[in-house]
């Protein structure tokens, strides 16, 4: 296969993936992150890079965004939210993440795979993609030409910008107005 055939199917993965993302889980992951004092973003692997942009993209909209692990990264108090992306949402580090969180009384949003694991358990909202992995739960009939996780990796990274989209609508911004927090010290 040759590049733009690869893109054709790849992009078609991406769709399909994005497409059955459920509008009520992805409206309460937006009012739920909207509503925070702090947010706090946590992945692991892939997933954590993916998180990590959107922590940045939170910060360029004026928003009080943190990377948890990250040396200048403070407590999470009560008025706190901690976004995790975890296929499996069983990722030891992850699942003490959210249960440190709800020990405090912040809330906890997770974008997964896998609803039925430790982290869905303990979350306030749970985004589903549905993406084949090999640390999904459930293996279904849908095969992906990608390597491992990729399909899952870049749907939650596409979610999350399509989530920072529909935040940008809701506080009347725009692209320009989030440019002025860009990074001056490159």
């Amino acid at each position: 296969m040759n590049n733009r055939e690869y893109a054709s199917i790849v992009c078609r993965e991406l769709e399909n993936t994005l497409g059955s993302i459920d509008e009520k889980q992805a409206e309460a992951f937006v009012e739920l992150v909207d509503g925070a004092k702090e947010i706090f973003c946590a992945g692991a692997g892939r997933s954590g890079f993916q998180v990590s942009g959107f922590a940045m993209r939170l910060m360029h909209m004026g928003k009080k965004s943190y990377v948890v692990g990250e040396t200048c990264t403070p407590n999470i108090t009560k008025d706190g939210v901690l976004v995790i992306c975890s296929g499996s949402g069983e990722t030891k580090s992850m699942v003490n993440h959210a249960q440190k969180a709800k020990e405090v009384g912040a809330r906890v949003a997770l974008i997964t795979i896998n609803t039925g694991s430790t982290i869905a358990r303990l979350a306030d909202v749970v985004v589903e993609i549905s993406a084949v992995s090999p640390k999904s739960a459930v293996q279904g009939a849908f095969k992906s030409i990608q390597p491992m996780g990729s399909l899952f990796e870049q749907s939650e990274g596409i979610f999350m910008d399509i989530a920072i989209m529909m935040l940008m609508e809701r506080n009347k911004m725009d692209s320009d107005t989030m440019f002025g927090r860009h990074a001056n010290m490159e």
